[in-house]
């Protein structure tokens, strides 16, 4: 059986694309993924993450799909995310979609059944914590992370230390008040719609 797990990194930061994660098994056991190092991304050190990801390429094919901070000003992030779930699933033609919940636990029902209408797989399931419970899911977090750190450290060392990119972080907050203070344009990888950038007009919500 082909089944594809799906998982996204970067959702709720204000630098950075959103990454889609995707692993498609054929025929290999879930215990052979646990052992390459399968798991809920966030659970795992970078250096962990990292194995894993070596490890995990060779029982699996892997897409990774970046929606850049700039589409994601221009569009709606719910859309673009269900947007790449419905083209990886069409690509790649799975007999099984394990999907980390899009959403609240009550909305998924109506989420999973909109994806539905729009591209066909045998099987579908969407649950909360599905990184930690499905290691097929915890394999694509693994990978989203990884490209999504890569990514963010390409742009640290052009830019100076930018955190990790969400809003509560200081490091993240230090920097988008040290730029915004510069008044130059954002660069292309900010957010720019978020909350956070707008409230950096009013120093008092920042």
């Amino acid at each position: 059986m082909r089944i594809l797990g799906i998982d996204e990194a970067g959702r709720g930061c204000v630098l950075g694309a959103l990454y889609v994660g995707a692993f498609l098994t054929d025929g290999v056991d879930d215990q052979r993924l646990i052992d390459a190092g399968a798991d809920d991304s966030k659970a795992l050190t970078h250096a962990k993450r990292l194995r894993a990801r070596a490890r995990l390429a060779t029982l699996g094919t892997v897409e990774v799909v970046a929606i850049p901070a700039t589409r994601i000003d221009e569009g709606n992030l719910n859309t673009l995310e269900e947007d790449a779930i419905v083209a990886l699933i069409e690509r790649w033609k799975p007999d099984r979609v394990v999907i980390d919940a899009l959403g609240h636990p009550r909305t998924l029902p109506k989420i999973v059944a909109r994806l539905q209408s729009r591209v066909y797989a045998a099987e579908w399931l969407m649950e909360p914590k599905a990184d930690a419970l499905y290691p097929v899911v915890g394999a694509a977090s693994i990978f989203a992370k990884t490209d999504r750190d890569a990514a963010l450290a390409v742009l640290a060392t052009a830019h100076g230390d930018l955190g990790s990119g969400y809003p509560g972080d200081p490091k993240t907050k230090a920097w988008l008040a040290k730029h915004h203070a510069t008044g130059k344009a954002w660069p292309a990888f900010v957010r720019t719609k978020w909350a956070t950038i707008t409230n950096l007009t009013n120093p008092t919500l920042f």
